[in-house]
């Protein structure tokens, strides 16, 4: 095997896709003198527009997929042993990393640039969400629904970030665990 099918893998693709998802975050993160374009994208990154646009077609398709990219695996799922200090502790973790500027700025870009863009933001938070109610339910405990969760959490979460000036706070993005349980334990929610 030659030396260039042994980098292969890791080669040309890779670093084409690392520099052209670090040049959408920086040119999202900075103050938008331009709209963001695949040949603004492309120049940033030192590749050819050709380039950009067979591996992702458009904008809101590169947006979606630099986006899925920094909202997965980002923020570790607590296993603490009970279902409130789990949802408090990630939720504390979500809210630090919504308040993120070069964070809410790539929210933004993304959610605006098409429909796919709210879930490619939102696709992790959901499963890892999904992951703390389903360790709950097998542990025996009573969780709400899942959909119900988001809802309640992730809802006001992210619309404080994204639509507000308000910030979303730790200690404000815990308190929305509170009104969560406390509506599981006065009006059940069907096990999803």
């Amino acid at each position: 095997m030659t030396e260039a099918a042994q980098r292969r893998p890791g080669g040309r693709s890779a670093r084409v896709r690392a520099a052209v998802h670090r040049a959408v975050a920086e040119l999202v993160a900075a103050e938008p003198a331009e709209p963001l374009t695949i040949p603004v994208v492309a120049a940033r990154a030192g590749v050819h527009p050709t380039t950009v646009y067979r591996r992702w077609g458009s904008v809101a398709q590169l947006l979606a997929d630099v986006a899925t990219s920094r909202f997965s695996g980002d923020v570790v799922v607590p296993d603490t042993g009970a279902l409130d200090a789990d949802l408090e502790r990630w939720m504390g973790d979500v809210a630090t990393d919504l308040a993120d500027p070069d964070v809410l700025a790539l929210m933004r870009a993304t959610i605006g640039s098409g429909p796919e863009g709210g879930c490619a933001c939102a696709a992790d938070r959901h499963e890892q969400l999904a992951a703390i109610i389903g360790r709950e339910r097998a542990r025996g405990g009573a969780v709400p629904d899942v959909e119900r969760a988001v809802d309640m959490l992730l809802g006001p979460l992210y619309y404080r970030a994204v639509f507000s000036n308000q910030p979303a706070s730790g200690d404000w993005a815990r308190g929305l665990v509170g009104a969560l349980l406390a509506s599981r334990d006065a009006d059940p929610a069907p096990a999803a």
